[in-house]
């Protein structure tokens, strides 16, 4: 297994900022609205082996916490935690192989502002996490349009190669098999 390095983990985290802001701004969010959306992010080394998953960038796993001696029979009292699981070797293993022509800071900045996008969408109810897999697949087109928006105050040359790698003309995944 491959780990993000020293010099990669500050990129990561800092992806994950700037997403966080292009995302709010892009919905018309504050931070405080994004937060409730309660989440946080790992990297591969920091997972427990439910949250890895082969041949994905990342993988959004969902906790359902209730508050102790709360009797379901009264009615909410937990709320959902999402968690954000990067498979920093698929990352690395897909930036290895295309060489120069992907870099790792301009995908994974795409990377977090899907899955905040996700993140914001499940959260709100605007989609169901445990959707039958047809709808997973639409729900994956949807989001990929919405990140792609979303990034648009950003677009610059390494960012329109990763938009192009997911547009299906080349696709990254290729490059995780």
């Amino acid at each position: 297994m491959r780990f993000f390095d020293r010099t990669q983990m500050p990129l990561a985290a800092r992806a994950f900022n700037e997403a966080e802001m292009l995302v709010c701004r892009y919905f018309r969010l504050t931070g405080d609205e994004l937060r409730k959306n309660r989440y946080d992010v790992k990297t591969l080394a920091f997972l427990e082996e439910h949250e890895v998953k082969d041949g994905a960038f990342a993988h959004l796993c969902k906790y359902v916490y209730e508050k102790p001696g709360l009797d379901r029979s009264d009615g909410p009292g937990g709320f959902d935690f999402y968690r954000v699981c990067l498979q920093d070797n698929v990352i690395l293993d897909a930036v290895d192989r295309a060489g120069s022509f992907v870099r790792f800071s301009p995908l994974m900045l795409y990377i977090a502002a899907h899955e905040l996008i996700h993140v914001l969408r499940f959260g709100s109810g605007l989609s169901d996490f445990d959707a039958p897999a047809e709808e997973k697949e639409q729900e994956e087109k949807l989001v990929h349009s919405l990140t792609r928006s979303a990034l648009q105050l950003v677009r610059h040359g390494d960012l329109d190669i990763v938009f192009e790698c997911f547009s299906g003309e080349f696709s990254l995944g290729d490059l995780c098999n």
